[in-house]
């Protein structure tokens, strides 16, 4: 065999193991993305894609200028402000591409404060009054670092960093060109402001139109949920209304006209007691959530009590394979509602302010919620037995759903977490 087609073999080998490695890598990706947020999700992935890619070229596009006015500046600042404004755009680009929104917004608010930095450091590395040229570099890389910041704050933070981005950029400009005038000051902070407030705009928009979708969605999932269930119900009234009428009563009429044994009785009861049994051990699946639709509609439960509860999502393979009945889900929210109205109401501590969390993990035949605060905590042991809340309205109604447990971990002055798991056994 030639060298050409031994290099070819070998390039084939290879071929499957890189499609293999790309289809568990889009694998893992769409497990991480939390379901119920799934659009806000996908647009910070291709912004943060968009503007890493973006700082790149820029970045590269800009190293003449960088030279050229390098001149005028310490060797020293110029590498340090290149890394500064152009170093984090290819890590957002990365970021973006397999990890989630919380590490886009890491990197895209760093990306944002490295460029105020580049502009804090300008008098150490320029004389003033020096730059022959109506402003310096970084001045024309304000709207991009105003990109970031879109993607890693709310839009009045992002708002106020673009105000402050502007003047400082303006009056970097003061200091090291040479020539400058009021009018011409006024014009670098306008110009550089009207632009970065254009990318704000747009970035902001696209964001609230995403989370819009996502609102959405969950009052539809929710309406969605509630109306299946209702259908369902009706279905099951009417099945065992037909049995009864078609099976039941026409076994009792048809006995109470024999008066005495009857071999036609007995084999109709025989068969109504049959149908009885089928109908009683049926499998039915008459209002089951997918996974997306009870992440939501748990999700919902917690933010009507208090929208300001941080709810996360954390997904495994095969979480899609979910099916949990509605009856499962009201119950879970009844005792995670529980659950968050006690730490609202006792856990309060003087001074400070109590962080309070919950964590959704599913997989593909279970959830388990986590409900945690660091609040004043208690003793659980201590707690009286008249006080239902925890014993029946949190653990009493887990363990009386099928398939379902709940634990409740607590110290004082350690905050409270509460566990709720249901595994689906016996679900159906």
């Amino acid at each position: 065999m030639t060298a050409s087609a031994l290099d070819s073999a070998a390039a084939t080998r290879t071929l499957p193991s890189l499609g293999a490695f790309a289809g568990r890598l889009r694998g893992r990706l769409k497990a991480t993305e939390d379901p119920a947020t799934a659009a806000y999700d996908r647009i910070m992935r291709r912004l943060g894609i968009s503007i890493g890619i973006a700082g790149a070229i820029i970045g590269v596009g800009e190293l003449p200028e960088v030279a050229e006015q390098g001149s005028y500046a310490s060797v020293w600042w110029s590498v340090a402000a290149v890394a500064l404004v152009f170093g984090w755009y290819p890590i957002i680009a990365v970021v973006a591409a397999v990890s989630g929104t919380k590490a886009i917004k890491f990197v895209c608010g760093c990306a944002a404060v490295s460029f105020l930095g580049a502009l804090a450091t300008i008098p150490l590395g320029f004389d003033m009054h020096t730059v022959d040229a109506t402003n310096i570099w970084p001045y024309r890389l304000t709207a991009l670092a105003v990109s970031a910041g879109v993607l890693a704050w709310s839009g009045r933070v992002t708002l106020v960093y673009l105000l402050a981005a502007s003047a400082s950029a303006a009056v970097a400009t003061v200091y090291t060109v040479a020539e400058v005038t009021p009018q011409h000051i006024i014009e670098n902070f306008l110009r550089s402001a009207g632009l970065a407030a254009l990318f704000l705009w747009c970035g902001t928009a696209a964001t609230g139109a995403a989370a819009r979708v996502d609102r959405e969605s969950a009052i539809a999932s929710r309406r969605a949920a509630a109306q299946a269930a209702a259908l369902a119900r009706d279905r099951e009234r009417a099945r065992f209304a037909a049995l009864i009428h078609d099976a039941v009563l026409s076994t009792l009429l048809e006995a109470s006209r024999a008066g005495a044994e009857s071999d036609v009785v007995r084999r109709q009861s025989e068969r109504t007691l049959e149908q009885l049994d089928e109908y009683r051990g049926a499998e039915r699946d008459p209002d089951l959530l997918d996974a997306r639709s009870a992440l939501l509609f748990l999700r919902s439960t917690v933010q009507e009590i208090n929208p300001s509860i941080r709810f996360d999502t954390h997904t495994w393979h095969g979480f899609d394979d979910l099916r949990m009945p509605v009856h499962s889900a009201s119950t879970i929210a009844a005792a995670l509602s529980e659950a968050v109205r006690n730490s609202l109401r006792h856990a309060s501590v003087a001074g400070r302010e109590v962080r309070r969390a919950v964590t959704a993990t599913v997989s593909a035949g279970s959830i388990r919620i986590v409900f945690s605060d660091d609040g004043a905590g208690f003793d659980l042991a201590a707690v009286s037995a008249d006080r239902l809340g925890i014993s029946m309205s949190i653990l009493g109604r887990m363990r009386q759903l099928a398939g379902g447990s709940a634990f409740v971990e607590s110290q004082p002055g350690e905050g409270t977490t509460v566990t709720l798991v249901w595994g689906g056994d016996g679900s159906r």
